[in-house]
């Protein structure tokens, strides 16, 4: 699932490049709203020219691109209100296909009503968009409310309810569903309205009447009705609601205010309504991504949503690093950006979740190391787009020029900015070598050499500076599918290199089971 609260376009709310075209640099500059050769990046204005097709731009390719990182099986929520939802929607019927349009749901988002509006109508609702990337997306339903059944009669079919048996249909329209019934006890016969005739015709009313599934009442003024079995249901799930109207802006305010003790962010989105789509359209092992992060009220929602029903998700949130107002709460506590914020905030959540439940352990311990283990598992890893780590051979600037071609081949054999921690090198590895960077990394010692374990040994990952064959013995024995080692490494040895191809080679000769075991250097 992707869920998306992108800007509404009211005018002032949301930056923009004025060139359009969305670099590296582009967005490293995005947190100082201008970049060295003075162009600015500015709200867009309602008063200018291109006001809607600003916005337009700016979503575009981003729901292109969300619709490819879409399962086929996969929705996308997207939260927007009336300055652009017309926009929004032919911009999804384009991009996601008029067939592929689920609902637009209203959500009544004001508990009060506004009376500062000029025109003195209240607008109290919002909508939010769903469109699939397949016709396989469902909805899970809600479940049905079933406190009603019972079983006072002790009827061996088991509990049930009393149902209307009343149809829709006048006289005129369907005169079959007009006709008298009789108790077989009383004898008193009984009428439907003329507005709306039965719900079934003759021969199954007669049929239900021999069951013992119609229930007549003691007067003759009073109203038949059915007997509704619990066993007879097909789903214990109902059609999901096109209004949603139990979950409120200010909800979104006091999630904040219990976080924080303040209000560091405007208009929050509530939890509780990511919550509602989270539960509605994922499961155990499912992804959920938030490209328009903000306070990161995706995250409480996804973590909200694992803590109740037990099932294991993962949550990708992405925001730009916008700089806090000068004279807002956000910046009079201390955060410069939008992105440090929702950081916070999810460290908030853990803690105040793993504080919970230990609340509920034997030893009173408020640990989150005592919930690991057993508890699902509620961390996160923040990660900042910067420049690669390595060098890239920059063919232009070597020229002609002996000089500068000799510059560029001295910085490209030792191509590793001595700035880069060996964090930092390891995730743009996983990220090159296509490992998710949520995955489990683990820090071995071997042959006196750190090694990270990736996926539970499936990669092994070694950026220490020189390598050894013990290190090599050591790491062939452990049997990843994977190693990749800095290719430096080797100190100009290649026979150590080839020696290390080999091992690696005879150690999965002739085992069809295992994938080949692939050495690669960087």
């Amino acid at each position: 699932m992707i869920y998306i609260d992108p800007p509404y376009n009211t005018g002032n709310e949301f930056l923009y490049p004025d060139r359009y075209t969305e670099s590296l640099e582009t967005y490293l500059e995005y947190a100082g709203l201008s970049d060295s050769e003075g162009r600015k990046f500015s709200t867009n204005g309602s008063s200018e020219g291109r006001f809607h097709t600003r916005w337009l731009n700016m979503m575009y390719p981003r729901l292109y691109l969300a619709r490819n990182l879409l399962a086929e099986d996969g929705v996308i929520v997207i939260s927007i209100d009336d300055n652009e939802v017309k926009s929004l929607r032919l911009l999804c019927d384009e991009i996601f296909g008029e067939e592929n349009f689920v609902a637009q749901f209203v959500w009544k988002c004001r508990q009060f009503t506004d009376s500062r509006s000029n025109t003195n109508v209240s607008t109290d609702h919002e909508y939010v968009l769903a469109y699939a990337k397949s016709d396989s997306a469902r909805f899970r339903g809600r479940e049905r409310d079933e406190t009603k059944y019972s079983n006072p009669d002790e009827d061996p079919r088991g509990d049930w309810m009393s149902r209307s048996m009343l149809g829709l249909a006048t006289r005129d329209q369907r005169p079959n569903l007009h006709y008298d019934i009789t108790d077989p006890e009383t004898g008193i016969p009984f009428s439907p309205p003329e507005t709306t005739g039965w719900r079934y015709a003759r021969e199954r009313m007669e049929q239900m009447i021999s069951e013992g599934r119609v229930l007549f009442p003691a007067k003759p003024d009073g109203r038949p009705g059915e007997k509704k079995f619990r066993s007879e249901l097909v789903s214990q799930f109902t059609s999901f609601p096109t209004v949603i109207s139990d979950i409120f802006t200010s909800d979104g305010t006091s999630a904040v205010r219990d976080l924080f003790g303040a209000q560091v962010f405007d208009f929050p989105k509530p939890p509780a309504l990511m919550k509602l789509f989270i539960q509605q359209l994922t499961s155990s092992g499912d992804t959920v991504l938030d490209f328009f992060a903000g306070s990161c009220a995706t995250a409480e929602a996804v973590m909200l949503s694992c803590r109740e029903d037990g099932m294991d998700r993962k949550f990708f949130l992405l925001q730009l690093p916008e700089p806090c107002q000068g004279k807002s709460e956000a910046a009079r506590q201390g955060y410069k950006t939008i992105s440090e914020l929702g950081r916070e905030r999810i460290r908030r959540v853990i803690n105040k979740l793993a504080e919970k439940d230990a609340g509920n352990l034997n030893d009173g311990q408020k640990t989150f190391e005592a919930l690991s283990d057993d508890k699902i598992d509620m961390g996160f890893r923040a990660f900042r787009l910067n420049k690669s780590n390595f060098a890239r051979w920059q063919s232009d600037s070597a020229g002609e020029d002996n000089e500068a071609l000799t510059r560029q081949l001295e910085l490209y054999v030792d191509h590793i900015d001595p700035n880069s921690t060996p964090e930092d090198i390891l995730f743009e590895i996983l990220l090159t070598a296509g490992v998710s960077p949520a995955e489990r990394v683990s820090q071995l010692t071997i042959a006196d050499a750190t090694v990270y374990s990736i996926t539970d040994g499936r990669l092994f990952i070694c950026l220490e500076d020189e390598i050894s064959r013990e290190l090599i013995d050591a790491v062939t024995a452990a049997e990843p599918r994977q190693f990749i080692c800095l290719d430096r490494a080797f100190k100009g040895n290649d026979q150590l290199k080839a020696n290390a191809v080999q091992t690696f080679a005879a150690r999965n000769h002739g085992c069809e089971k295992v994938e080949q075991i692939i050495f690669r250097t960087v």
